[in-house]
Order: C-alpha cells, then structure tokens, then sequence
C-alpha cells in the first residue's frame, strides 16, 4: 500500500474547519466533504524561545488561519465559548456539518506543562457536552504532559513537514481519561500585618498555578478564613524541588534572555540544585529542613477514613503524582511489584484509577535512583485524599509547586494553621499514542500484573462534599491583562 502524501490537499482538508463555523458573523459556505479530524490550536507563541511564533506560523500557512489560535492574543476560555455557541446554534439548524465537526472535534494546545494545564482546566470547567480530547506539543522544559502521553519531550520541529507529521499521529492518536485533582488551601484570617497569602516566584500574579483566593460569594468560603483554590493534572510537590524551581522561575524573570534554549535552561535548573542545598542539606535555607518537621500529614485511603502517614525524617521533598511523568520524564513511583502489591496494598499507577501516588525523596542523590533500571523513591501510600497540616514552629516558609509552576509558601507564626488538601475531582479526555507510557485502569492492554517489572528495586526506606464538586479553571487558569505568558513556560 503506498504511503499517504501529507503534504496533499486532500490530507490537509480532513483537519480544516469551515470559516463559518470560526466566525458566526460570516457567510455560510459548506466545504466539499465533511472533516475527518478537525483541530483547534492553540499555541503559546511565547514558549519554547522563537519556537513557539515559529510552530504558529507553520500551522497558519496549513489550516484554517483562525483556527490557529495565539494565547498571547486570545484566552482559550472565550474561544472555546464561542465555537460552542455557534456550533449549538448551527446544530439547532440543521447543519450537518456542525453535528459530525463536534463529535469529531480534537484540540492541540503548543506550550509548557503551564500552558497544557490551562487548557485542560477551561475545558473542564466548561462542562461540554462532548468535551474535545487533548493533544500536547512540547514547548516547554520538562513537558511531563507530553512525554506522559507519547508525544515526547524534547522541542519539536516548526516547518510545515513537521507541523503534517504531527497532525498525522493526531488524527491515528487513541483517547484516554485522566484524573483531575483539586487543591484547597485554607487558613485563618491574619489580625496582624503578617499573611501566609501564596507568593509567586518574584510576586507575578497567580494566572496557571497555585491557588486564587475564592470570593466571599464562593460556596468554599468560610467566615473568618482565608480560602484559596486550584487544581493540577501531573503533580503536586512540597519541599527542595519545589524551592530549586521557585529559585530558576525567579531568575528566569530576571534575566529573560538567558532562557532561549531547553539544553541550556536543564543546565541552570542543574546549577540551581546546587546552590539551593539540594544535593546536601543547607545551613542557610531553614526550608530546606524535612517534611515530617514542616507538617502533619493525613491520607484517605477509603472514602471516609483519614489515617496519619507517618514520613520517614530524612525526606525532604514530598511528591504527589498523578501521571508517570516528574521532572522531565522520571517516574518516581514506577511499578511496584507482586509482593509489594500484596504487603502493601499498593497498585502500579494508572492515570484514571481516582487515586493519587505519593512519593518522597531525601536529596536530589537520592533522586538519581530514578535514572536507574526499576529505580523509583520512597513510595508513602496511594490515596484518595491527602492532607498536609502546618502549624507554627516548623518554619516560617516552605516552597511548592503544581505542574511545574512554584510558589513560595509563608506558615503559621502564631497559633494558627494552615491545611492544604487535595482530593480527587473528576476527569479530562486526552490524546495519546498507541504506545505511550501512560496505563489506563479501563484498557484491557493495560494488565494488573506488569510481570517485566518483577525486578522492581527493594531501596525504600468523608465522603466527597459540595464543596469540592467545581474545580475553578476559569479562574484559576485565565491570564490576568497585561501577565507576560514568556515566563508560564
């Protein structure tokens, strides 16, 4: 059978969507045939360095120019709306073309993990009828989300070639549902001058990560505390990690210029453990000090049932993972196997299985296990639910970060506390290779058993509420007026 020319009409078409289903102020023109796989894209044009205003260029010159959308110019949330409505209203009227282009309708979104998470989160928010499934185009540094799913990690090709080759594997590319975790964050109403608000690395505005504060007509507000929310889709992470990524997003803003190229920005994250006390514990970083002396931490194993984790003293960094992809492809958790399964009730990790792997780690030699075969960390438990409870004395700061994106966190200097619980929300569709990493709990070809990771390394030292059925993208994820999206990778 002779391979298909990408480069013919007759492939490009199947992606194209008609104009007027783009614009509902112009004309109605029905194409030829109805499209096979129609794509919306959006491209974060600031990513990636000159490569992101490179990929937009290259999808503009193949598909519908307005099809082709640039998140420096436009938010997704208010696209999105718009080809919902008019596609309801075309529905309404008749259009066949509209009823297949819906059912058929796929999304590529061009960026970092910060840029993927914010697409994932208005599509979840919008709750669609058929909610379009995702495909990831790696611009970022660690792009988890795409290695997760099969479409790599490294920075892709801009030219035409490239732009056809990636919407070939689209249109092949099989669905699959991942879990969506929610993230609450509630403390006391501060008397005095001090806050233990979130601080953004240099003070830029919460737009993709951590939490905004909900309003006081929010259902999760509580009278007298200070409420903040989010929600992520790879990882949580608490402790030197989280400070050694705070400390390059700062320098990142800093000195712009610097961060052009993937190579050299692995390279100054790498520099950054260093000085940060990451490869040994610091004098000079109070931060850097272990997770059990921070915070008490509580998991639900079983809906209803909190039970204290007890975390050994020498970790340091505390991971909670939902996607077999952490630091630029690691998998901290790997695959447990058979008798660790039985004796510890633990199970391989599947992205749609509602629970949520916790991992810790002592330093970041601890962390190089992970280039190791079967290597993974400490494994703490898997659970539903999590809770990390800080009160005064541990330190007046820790560091966090979701998804790539940092914060540095101030802690109780009086009696108050501060919890910060994650829980299980619902699911997102996503578009992934036929041989990607991740494992569905639902797909036949994803066995329980892992029998090749037998070897796996013995190193290892309430119901849900009202409250926690929105998941807040629309504002957790929108951009804020006049935020440069260069440093949301």
């Amino acid at each position: 059978m002779a391979s298909e020319d990408l480069n013919s009409e007759e492939f490009i078409k199947q992606f194209r969507i008609p104009g007027y289903i783009l614009d509902p102020n112009s004309e109605i023109q029905y194409p030829p045939c109805k499209p096979e796989c129609p794509v919306l894209v959006f491209i974060n044009s600031k990513s990636g360095g000159q490569l992101g205003g490179d990929l937009l260029i290259s999808y503009r010159t193949v598909l519908n120019e307005k099809q082709v959308i640039d998140l420096g110019e436009e938010a997704p949330d208010g696209v999105l709306r718009r080809l919902f409505v008019n596609l309801e209203k075309l529905k309404n009227s008749g259009d066949e073309v509209a009823s297949e282009l819906e059912k058929k309708l796929k999304i590529i979104v061009a960026g970092g993990d910060g840029t993927a998470g914010w697409l994932l989160g208005v599509v979840s928010d919008l709750k669609l009828v058929q909610p379009p499934p995702i495909a990831t185009v790696p611009l970022g540094t660690g792009n988890n989300l795409p290695f997760s799913f099969g479409w790599g990690k490294k920075n892709p090709g801009t030219d035409r070639d490239s732009v056809l080759s990636f919407l070939n594997q689209v249109r092949k590319a099989k669905e699959m549902k991942i879990d969506s975790w929610h993230i609450l964050m509630r403390m006391e109403a501060s008397k005095q001058s001090s806050s233990c608000d979130p601080i953004a690395p240099l003070d830029l505005p919460h737009s993709l990560h951590a939490f905004n504060r909900v309003s006081s007509s929010d259902d999760l507000n509580v009278e007298g505390y200070d409420t903040f929310r989010g929600g992520f889709w790879n990882y949580f992470s608490m402790g030197m990690d989280a400070q050694v990524s705070y400390a390059f997003h700062s320098e990142r803003k800093l000195h712009p210029e610097k961060f052009k190229n993937q190579l050299v920005n692995q390279s100054t994250y790498a520099k950054l453990g260093c000085s940060q006390g990451w490869f040994a514990a610091s004098l000079f970083h109070p931060s850097s000090r272990n997770i059990a002396q921070l915070c008490k931490v509580k998991v639900m194993k079983r809906h209803g049932d909190w039970q204290d984790l007890d975390v050994p003293h020498s970790i340091r960094s505390i991971v909670c993972l939902n996607l077999p992809s952490f630091s630029g492809g690691l998998n901290p958790w790997g695959t447990p196997n058979s008798n660790k399964r039985r004796d510890r009730d633990l199970t391989p990790p599947f992205v749609d299985d509602g629970l949520i792997e916790i991992v810790g780690f002592r330093d970041a030699w601890h962390g190089l296990v992970l280039l190791s075969p079967n290597g993974h960390g400490t494994r703490l438990a898997q659970a539903h639910r999590i809770r990390f409870e800080f009160h005064k004395g541990g330190a007046d700061h820790t560091f966090m970060r979701i998804d790539g994106e940092p914060w540095k966190q101030p802690l109780p200097v009086d009696d108050e506390t501060v919890v910060v619980e994650i829980s299980h929300l619902g699911q997102v569709k996503m578009l992934a290779t036929h041989d990607c990493r991740s494992k569905s709990f639902m797909d036949p070809s994803s066995p329980m058993t892992y029998e090749a990771d037998e070897r796996d390394s013995d190193n290892e030292d309430e119901s849900v509420g009202a409250e926690w059925r929105k998941f807040g993208a629309a504002d957790t994820f929108k951009i804020p007026d006049g935020v440069d999206i260069s440093h949301l990778s």
